[in-house]
């Protein structure tokens, strides 16, 4: 479900920013907002960003072999860093600049009604695009609530989605407000007032995602709840108890779990293989992700102290 939600909100986004760059950069060229050009390179910075996150699950598919015996699911974090990078460069960067600029050396706009209706129509699509990966989101994101969902999603192309669409959508609003007070008033140093609070919210937006994609490339394990249902599978049937364990994500849909288990005494060869079988079978059961499991068989040595 995560992976084709991903797709089809990625898919929404993508559709919908690249009409809205196209669009806004008209804008720009008949008004000369500075609002208007950071919005537009927002907007294209956004179109290619999906582009990249497609890339990532499309290459993430691909079979391990004998270079990456764990397989390319972390291409998915990856391509999604990268995302974040180029939000941060290409928009919060830029649109910073180009605010400085114009409020430095403001200059009147030309046509601004052409700039509110283009905004307007750029509202009503990244609204579309918003709802569409909040419905996808809701699939998946359980009781959490959605800044917890942000923080502990390991499939990474919906939280992407949610914080680039929910910036865009301020984004258009604090252009508006740019444009709009520039009318009102008769100063155009508000076109480059909005712009710089378009940078600043895409700054703070994209450091959020650098610092979440970060964790997830690192290696991120389950979450305590997770990781009690596999404890409490292991520690059954034969198994006393477990001594020690590890997880982490290798990819959205692939958990790596490693444990040492204390084993019932006397069992023979063909028991102990049996026991250790069972335990595996009793985490996919409940914790489907949970593709490689290396489990050791070992004593209990707690007992002997």
């Amino acid at each position: 479900m995560s992976a084709g939600g991903g797709t089809k909100a990625i898919i929404a986004a993508l559709g919908a920013n690249a009409g809205i760059a196209a669009a806004k950069f008209v804008g720009f060229l008949v008004t000369g907002s500075s609002s208007m050009l950071a919005e537009s390179v927002h907007s294209l910075a956004d179109t290619t960003n999906q582009g990249l996150l497609l890339l990532g699950q499309k290459t993430s598919k691909r079979a391990a072999d004998q270079e990456h015996p764990f397989g390319y699911g972390r291409d998915r974090y990856f391509y999604s860093f990268i995302v974040a990078l180029m939000l941060f460069s290409l928009g919060s960067a830029f649109a910073i600049y180009e605010g400085v600029h114009k409020v430095g050396h403001p200059e009147p706009l030309e046509s601004p009604i052409v700039a509110v209706i283009i905004l307007l129509v750029a509202v009503g699509l990244e609204g579309y695009s918003f709802y569409t990966a909040i419905g996808e989101s809701k699939k998946i994101k359980g009781d959490a609530t959605w800044w917890g969902f942000i923080r502990q999603a390991k499939e990474p192309e919906l939280p992407v989605v949610l914080l680039e669409d929910a910036g865009a959508l301020l984004g258009l609003v604090l252009a508006l407000l740019g444009v709009g007070l520039s009318v009102v008033t008769g100063n155009p140093v508000w076109d480059g007032v909005g712009t710089l609070a378009i940078g600043a919210l895409l700054g703070v937006i994209a450091i959020i995602l650098i610092v979440e994609m970060k964790s997830l490339l690192i290696g991120e394990g389950v979450t305590e709840a997770v990781l009690a249902t596999i404890v409490d599978e292991l520690a059954a049937g034969k198994v006393e108890r477990v001594i020690h364990i590890r997880t982490q994500y290798l990819g959205p849909d692939e958990l790596l779990v490693a444990a040492k288990l204390a084993m019932v005494p006397g069992l023979d060869t063909a028991e102990l293989a049996m026991a250790i079988d069972d335990a595996e079978a009793r985490v996919r059961a409940k914790v489907p992700v949970a593709k490689l499991i290396y489990l050791e068989p070992d004593l209990d040595r707690s007992l002997a102290k």
